[in-house]
């Protein structure tokens, strides 16, 4: 069974989703999804930790996550979670890390189908040439979230 609900944040409405392994998802917006509008123990976890992370006190996330996707995307996206807080890398060296060196392209649509958004830090990968490039959210969104981790960046983490 599936669980959603969704939250307010200073970025606006995220709604988050478990499916009773993980977060399976977490969405720009308020959506209605398959399953049921329940404020689970895991999403008020994860709800929890969202704050904390857009109040400068969290700088990485621990939540049991379920990933939903295809192997190289799911890959992809285990990728992704070891960029550090307030750094950024590029779809090549995301390609290169996983072993397909010339597949930046792959990855990019690995990165534009991640379900769920910032705790899975896709905003953190920028093209060969320093640009922002494409984002669930927007551009606007991924400056946020990057300017967000600049600043607090030498905050002291407490949790």
């Amino acid at each position: 069974m599936r669980y959603y609900y969704d939250y307010s944040f200073p970025i606006g409405n995220l709604t988050i989703e478990e499916d009773g392994h993980g977060i399976c998802g977490i969405y720009f917006g308020t959506k209605t999804l398959e399953g049921e509008k329940k404020n689970t123990e895991l999403i008020r976890e994860a709800a929890l930790q969202l704050s904390q992370y857009f109040d400068g006190r969290r700088k990485k996330f621990d939540l049991k996550i379920s990933y939903h996707g295809t192997e190289f995307q799911i890959k992809v996206w285990k990728a992704l979670e070891k960029i550090p807080y307030g750094e950024t890398c590029t779809y090549k060296d995301i390609a290169e890390s996983v072993g397909i060196p010339k597949g930046c392209r792959a990855v990019g649509m690995a990165n534009n189908r991640n379900p769920i958004v910032i705790v899975v830090p896709c905003h953190r990968v920028i093209g060969m040439n320093g640009s922002l490039t494409g984002y669930a959210g927007g551009l606007e969104m991924k400056e946020y979230l990057l300017d967000l981790e600049k600043r607090n960046q030498k905050l002291k983490e407490r949790y």
